[in-house]
Order: structure tokens, then sequence, then C-alpha cells
């Protein structure tokens, strides 16, 4: 998870919402980090979770990446859920929830999807408090950069 924080502060000092993510082989190998990059990239698919998923695939040469864990600094959106099903990894550990879009627990409970094709487990709340700082604090220094100062 420390690597994970590092790219999501990568991300903030980028200008980018800070989330980092990570994909580990059956042996602890990383296989792949990444961050959002959806600002700089002009990509509504450049989430941390995509980006890592995308080239841990590239690395091992196969989409599937079977046996492999995603470490992510926030709660995956659905969009990440669709691409780690897709990808076949065998779990899922996460720092912290996101109530408004997390697609794990927070919002909806992929164990209860039973439509899906693949399951995954999944260890939330790894180093939680660290990863939701980063985003509180990203959050409110964008707001008071938003907010009209002085008077009219």
């Amino acid at each position: 998870m420390r690597k994970a924080l590092d790219e999501a502060r990568t991300a903030r000092d980028i200008g980018e919402v800070p989330v980092g993510a990570l994909v580990i082989n059956p042996n602890g190998e990383i296989l792949a980090a990444a961050h959002n990059r959806t600002e700089s990239d002009v990509d509504p698919s450049g989430h941390a979770e995509i980006l890592a998923l995308r080239q841990a695939a590239k690395n091992v040469g196969n989409h599937r990446l079977t046996g492999s864990v995603l470490v992510a600094t926030l709660e995956p959106c659905l969009m990440c859920l669709g691409a780690m099903v897709q990808a076949r990894v065998a779990g899922l550990v996460f720092g912290a929830r996101d109530p408004r879009a997390g697609a794990v627990l927070s919002r909806i409970n992929v164990n209860d999807l039973d439509w899906l094709n693949h399951r995954f487990w999944v260890l939330e709340g790894v180093q939680a408090e660290e990863s939701a700082t980063l985003l509180r604090e990203f959050f409110t220094q964008r707001r008071n950069r938003t907010q009209p100062t002085g008077s009219v």
C-alpha cells in the first residue's frame, strides 16, 4: 500500500485526484503501478486501477491476470470493478471507502452481484486514514482555490 500511496501523491502533485493503484502477482512482485491520469490524458477511463491493470496485462502478455491482487488507495468505481472482473484478479486490497461511487462495498456489494462470472476476495481499510486524508486535503485545496475572494 505504501507504493500505491506514493502513486496517489504523484497524482496529487500533477493536479489529479490522488488515487494510486498496483497490481501484484501471486509471488508478491509488483507487475504495475499507476495513478489517476484522467485530466492529464484527457481520458475518462484514466483511473489508477484501469491504468495499472492495462500495464500489468501488457507486462505479462495476457489480459487475464489470474492470481493477481489489485491494491488501491480508494475503493474502486463501477468501471474499475468491471475491469477487475474481466482481468480475473484474485483479490482487492483498498484503503478508503468511497461513499459516493464505491462499487465494491459502499454503493453496491460485489459479492451480491450474482450475475458476475468472476468473484474476488476483498480486504478493506489498509492505511485507510492516510488514503482518506490525501483525498480530503486535495478537495479542500481545490474548493479553496475556486472560492471567490473579496467582495463585489
